[in-house]
């Protein structure tokens, strides 16, 4: 198992998400394939102008981009058949990529020799940012701030990097089983952060 099978893992879940909240949404074609993009590389993008790497290595992923719009097409055309499946397996995926993701954001930033909050920024903007930019984009609240613990395990594996808790082969494994698993476990059991409402009567 390497980084990048679980890159590819984690773009195909991401890809695919973007893509169902795009036809929930009743987008078009284009509409689906762009916030499938959005959705699989947008923390990235986002994470590397922040962190001063420059915007064009993106355009080096030509394979993820080709996987990802592999796996948009197939669920743009059969829907039938792989939304069940995507109901069933979509979040472990899904867990899978924010872990993979997160890890790798935060060992951009920390082999940049950038400081701990940096770290822990680039770990969330990749393993999370393109969902937020998904939901804002397809005029929704977004989810990760609001229903459920899904940033969190990403600002737990910046930590974990940027303090070099997690500084080898076998720490950074162990680090995105750890990760992955707190994920599924947040969603299996609905765990929620704390939050105050100013509505009244709340």
């Amino acid at each position: 198992m390497t980084w990048e099978v679980l890159s590819m893992i984690g773009t195909i879940a991401f890809a695919i998400s973007g893509a169902i909240v795009a036809m929930e949404e009743e987008y078009d074609i284009l509409g689906v394939y762009i916030l499938g993009i959005v959705t699989a590389f947008g923390g990235g993008a986002v994470r590397n102008v922040l962190i001063g790497v420059p915007v064009s290595i993106l355009w080096q992923q030509q394979t993820l981009f080709f996987i990802a719009f592999i796996a948009m097409t197939i669920v743009y055309l059969f829907p039938q058949k792989t939304l069940p499946h995507w109901q069933r397996w979509g979040n472990f995926f899904d867990a899978l990529g924010l872990s993979a993701f997160a890890i790798q954001g935060a060992l951009y930033a920390a082999q940049m020799n950038r400081p701990l909050s940096a770290v822990i920024v680039a770990a969330v903007l990749t393993g999370s940012g393109g969902g937020m930019i998904r939901d804002i984009l397809a005029g929704r609240k977004p989810l990760v701030l609001r229903d459920e613990i899904y940033a969190a395990w990403a600002i737990l594996a910046g930590i974990a990097v940027g303090t070099g808790i997690a500084d080898s082969p076998v720490g950074l494994y162990g680090l995105f089983v750890i990760v992955a698993a707190l994920r599924i476990l947040s969603y299996t059991y609905n765990w929620k952060l704390p939050n105050k409402s100013l509505k009244a009567g709340n």
